[in-house]
């Protein structure tokens, strides 16, 4: 099959990973007879500096007709919005896709150290996108140098979508070898909006009773993530909650170099690093791209899955595995304490890929 993708790189480190990724990609259409278009959109923060454009609705629209979207990092420190915010289209666009659940694998790759004691760390966090306390981006703002506040709202129809997704993932999960289980991390014991959340997890999970289910405050979640990451499969929490704690499990296992994601709705996905942009090194071409290519292979993944097309799922498989191997075999992106550059990693992949 062809697929349209739409290509955002970004600012900073983003067009770096991104052209790294692509190169992975490219090898992968011609292993497996795969065919991408590629569509090019620019809304970085540094465009908006320069000309003051910044992604509109309409914008979005025509973005949203291609198969998936490929992202690569957004952000500037120094370029702000005029409510003091910096600009990100990815929030923007999670708002206007509905892309309610962020799926956030962890894993500690063979050859990469952790700083606990743990040798086996494989789990996946859910970050809910839409809503929490991310609600009220768009109310009315009243700058004020005395006071200012933001809004967490939990609503019974995000919380359903997402704890279904959850339920589901540790089902999949389940047949590649992990427990097949879900905790909430959650603070109802101090938050009204919690309340309602952790009532609906229960609900979902009394559905999902095939699937063995555990919750647990925020505070003491997080420190079970360092003292016992083994004793996590899925996790799942609120927007802020869950920003967190993925890139706590992703200190576990050697930082955001490897950490990938997907925001995903029932009908659109954006896959891109959980790392930012990381203004400080780009252009050096020594960051790590490995987050961006197995951003990829999720991309793949989600392709398959919604349009039952196995040879993109063999594709994704081939890439998580080449990333493994590389991995382990070396060269070392320098987060890793290695001294390879970003296109040595990428070409050890698609080295490993054609193995």
């Amino acid at each position: 099959m062809k697929y349209e993708i739409a290509v955002i790189p970004g600012d900073g480190i983003g067009p770096e990973v991104i052209d790294a990724a692509l190169a992975v990609l490219k090898e992968c259409e011609t292993r497996y007879e795969l065919e991408f278009k590629y569509v090019f959109h620019d809304f970085s923060a540094d465009l908006y500096r320069r000309t003051g454009i910044k992604i509109t609705a309409s914008d979005m629209d025509e973005i949203g007709k291609s198969d998936a979207v490929l992202f690569g990092a957004m952000g500037l420190p120094d370029v702000r919005g005029p409510d003091g915010l910096e600009l990100g289209a990815q929030v923007e666009m999670r708002a206007h896709y509905g892309l309610f659940a962020s799926l956030r694998p962890v894993r500690l790759f063979s050859g990469v150290e952790s700083p606990v004691k743990a040798k086996d760390i494989d789990m996946l966090v859910i970050r809910e996108t839409s809503e929490g306390m991310f609600a009220g981006l768009a109310d009315k703002h009243e700058p004020s140098n005395e006071s200012a506040s933001d809004r967490m709202t939990i609503t019974r129809a995000t919380c359903e979508k997402l704890f279904e997704v959850a339920f589901s993932q540790a089902r999949t999960r389940r047949k590649r070898g992990t427990p097949g289980h879900v905790t909430l991390l959650h603070k109802s014991n101090a938050l009204r909006s919690n309340v309602l959340m952790e009532k609906v997890f229960d609900e979902v999970a009394a559905r999902n009773d095939d699937i063995g289910s555990a919750k647990f405050y925020i505070d003491a979640g997080s420190m079970y993530m360092v003292t016992d990451p083994g004793r996590y499969d899925v996790v799942v929490s609120e927007n802020i909650f869950g920003d967190i704690v993925s890139e706590i499990a992703a200190g576990l296992v050697g930082g955001l170099g490897l950490a990938p994601s997907a925001d995903v709705s029932l009908a659109h996905g954006v896959f891109q690093p959980s790392h930012g942009s990381a203004p400080d090194i780009a252009g050096q071409g020594i960051a790590n791209p490995t987050a961006m290519i197995l951003s990829a292979a999720m991309m793949l993944e989600w392709l398959g899955e919604r349009h039952g097309d196995d040879v993109c799922i063999k594709a994704a498989k081939s890439i998580q595995s080449a990333v493994e191997t590389a991995l382990k075999k070396g060269p070392r992106a320098r987060d890793l304490g290695g001294t390879a550059g970003t296109q040595e990693v990428a070409d050890a992949v698609i080295s490993a890929l054609s193995a």
